[in-house]
């Protein structure tokens, strides 16, 4: 296992540092949780977050990490879901922070609508996929508990195979 934490904490900001350090790390982690889901988080690959976060928290902190990973998500995820349900395609299409083109929607919509709601859970457990149905399960009017479920259990898959990842590769070390 890696020590915890195993950076170099002297070459952090004060106030990260502080901040990673304080009642309210697991609160910021939430935040970048939400934002991911929401796929607004174009500077940070998704991959990162949770083996970065147990990086910089340390081993003990794996079901806390993996646990705000896919509360934090799963809201970001439900509030895209909500916003391409009621605004629609044409609403998210218009929007400057909304970054996928309309080949890549259509060619989700077509995933979405040949294999239904299990797109949901499968393409929040992959590599590049990741969230990406969130959005055609909004436009086909999926009932928001049952895509909620779906996209929580993708990303409890997703999380626990990084954290996975993450300490196999500490005892490679």
């Amino acid at each position: 296992m890696w020590p915890a934490p195993a950076l170099q904490v002297d070459a952090m900001p004060p106030r990260l540092l502080a901040l990673l350090e304080s009642e309210w790390a697991f609160l910021a982690l939430f935040g970048v949780f939400v934002l991911e889901g929401a796929m607004l988080m174009y500077f940070m690959p998704s991959e990162f977050i949770v083996p970065g976060s147990l990086l910089l928290l340390g081993d003990g902190a794996l079901v806390p990490v993996v646990g705000v990973a896919v509360l934090g998500a799963t809201v970001g995820q439900f509030a895209l879901f909500k916003l391409a349900k009621r605004g629609g395609r044409e609403y998210l299409l218009q929007k400057s922070w909304f970054r996928i083109e309309e080949s890549k929607l259509d060619r989700f919509d077509g995933w979405f609508q040949r294999w239904g709601p299990v797109v949901v859970p499968v393409s929040n457990a992959l590599l590049f996929t990741r969230g990406m149905l969130t959005v055609p399960a909004g436009f086909a009017g999926m009932g928001d508990r049952r895509f909620v479920v779906l996209s929580a259990a993708g990303t409890l898959i997703f999380e626990v195979a990084l954290a996975g990842l993450y300490l196999y590769a500490g005892t490679l070390l």
